[in-house]
């Protein structure tokens, strides 16, 4: 059972953050979770959903989500929680996803910045040489922009901008976002029949 640690920004496409987090729970893996302030507002805005500040909460409504009965199968941690298990090396975790990924977010970990736990595990997965996969979202990309993302890419960070392909004939919104999802999933290595490959 692979742990893999999702975090959520305020970048619009939340969307594809919770697809994610419902695929990962569905192919059995350990899940621990973070979330900006930003984030909350991006979930009222976008899904009409009310997230609490406190992560001991927002863990509840999350497993209540997904049907997650055991508790140790999802966590979620608050951006202080230093003793959280993806904030030392001694235990990283497997793969980490930032889903998705402001510009700030990803300036910060560009630039090595720990100074709240999605930075520091970002931070982590780096020195560790984990997988790490950002999906950033914004467009137009400034230079700044790029040059960030082409630091990263350098150091074996996935750069996975939500660029949904259309050869499948998508039909509806969902169709469009398990397109990124299952290359997120691909990623990180975890099976998933999301869409059709290539060829089959």
């Amino acid at each position: 059972m692979k742990t893999i640690t999702v975090a959520f920004t305020g970048a619009s496409g939340l969307p594809y953050g919770l697809r994610t987090l419902e695929c990962l729970l569905a192919a059995g893996c350990k899940v621990h979770v973070l979330y900006t302030q930003a984030a909350q507002i991006v979930a009222k805005q976008e899904l009409n959903l009310t997230w609490p500040g406190r992560a001991e909460e927002l863990g509840k409504l999350l497993r209540a989500q997904f049907k997650v009965a055991d508790e140790a199968q999802l966590t979620v941690w608050g951006q202080q929680e230093w003793f959280a298990p993806m904030a030392s090396g001694s235990n990283p975790g497997d793969g980490m996803v930032v889903v998705p990924c402001t510009m700030g977010a990803l300036a910060a970990i560009a630039n090595g910045n720990s100074d709240n736990l999605l930075e520091r595990a970002a931070d982590v997965m780096l020195k560790e040489r984990k997988t790490l996969v950002l999906v950033p979202r914004e467009a137009p990309f400034s230079a700044l922009h790029l040059e960030n993302m082409l630091k990263l890419a350098r150091l074996g960070v996935v750069i996975l901008p939500p660029n949904p392909g259309f050869y499948h004939h998508p039909q509806t919104i969902g169709d469009l976002v398990d397109f990124v999802v299952a290359r997120i999933l691909d990623q990180l290595g975890i099976p998933h029949e999301l869409m059709k490959r290539w060829g089959s």
